[in-house]
């Protein structure tokens, strides 16, 4: 595993007894991209898929949408005062015609949910700069069955390595729309795996991921969602709930968004044209909204 785990001492409490033990953690480590050069970005990832993280945050900030748009990726030397190489350091450099985006503030800083930007910005923002339209692929309009979708936990669950050692890490898998899993990321950020996801799809010449589906392991955030629709990947699934944000940005861009994916229970939020309903959906009636002091104290 390298230096995707690290082990601590633990004292551990079971039914009394007292013991302390070596527990598997998973590792957490910051990462500058540099692009061309210069900074862009620090996040904290698990090491591992640096050079493929990288190559889709910058799908996800509209720089990237081809493997021959990179010239070269590569580790910093020299990234301490001892000259050592941390690997923490991973430079992009873009192919020759390729245009250098101008690296500021407040060119990326719609990427982040806490961005303070109002919803319609960050919309417009996704919109302006998305490379790949929303693609069922070449075959007929993508169909999926609740079922099939209902089975995709399972099988994230199943291929979560990392996961079953530490208990700590987040996970996105690619689907293709016969269910058929394509590839699975661990990191301790769930937006991380969905770049080590676009990313190494990038890099094997993927890109568009017409007609395939994207499954979180948490909730689905506006970022999340953002990065699906840069990577043209038009349907996104979650474990748990969507953000507003997210809803809105799947609505506009033709998304299909379904949270709350657990057993054979979910909520489609958006595009449910892909959703193979056995019946139309009865108009429930709407719940009361709870008080501002029963929300507080509830």
């Amino acid at each position: 595993m390298g230096r995707v785990t690290a082990r601590r001492r633990v004292i551990r409490i079971r039914d009394g007894v007292v013991g302390a033990r070596p527990d598997t953690l998973v590792t957490e480590e910051p990462m500058e991209i540099r692009l061309n050069g210069k900074p862009l970005a620090i996040t904290m990832r698990t090491p591992g898929d640096d050079f493929a993280l990288a190559a889709g945050f910058l799908v996800s900030e509209g720089v990237l949408a081809g493997a021959d748009e990179i010239a070269n990726i590569v580790y910093c030397a020299g990234a301490t005062d001892d000259g050592s190489n941390t690997y923490n350091v991973v430079d992009v450099r873009l192919a020759p015609g390729v245009p250098v985006p101008d690296i500021t503030l407040e060119r990326n800083v719609y990427t982040t949910s806490s961005c303070g930007l109002c919803g319609k910005a960050s919309l417009d923002a996704v919109r302006t700069t998305a490379r790949h339209a929303l693609s069922d692929g070449p075959a007929a309009p993508m169909r999926l069955e609740p079922a099939l979708l209902a089975a995709l936990p399972g099988r994230l669950r199943e291929a979560q390595r990392v996961f079953d050692r530490t208990g700590g890490l987040h996970a996105a898998a690619l689907f293709t729309a016969d269910g058929e899993l394509l590839d699975v990321r661990e990191d301790v950020g769930r937006h991380n795996a969905v770049d080590k996801l676009v990313g190494r799809a990038l890099q094997q010449g993927m890109l568009p991921l017409a007609g395939s589906v994207l499954l979180v392991s948490g909730r689905a955030s506006f970022e999340l969602a953002q990065k699906a629709v840069m990577a043209g990947i038009p349907v996104l699934a979650a474990v748990s709930a969507p953000s507003s944000l997210a809803v809105d940005l799947a609505a506009e861009t033709g998304l299909t968004l379904v949270g709350f994916l657990r057993g054979a229970s979910m909520n489609v939020y958006a595009g449910e044209q892909r959703i193979v309903l056995e019946q139309e959906p009865e108009q429930e009636q709407e719940p009361e909204p709870e008080s501002e002091q029963a929300a507080a104290t509830g």
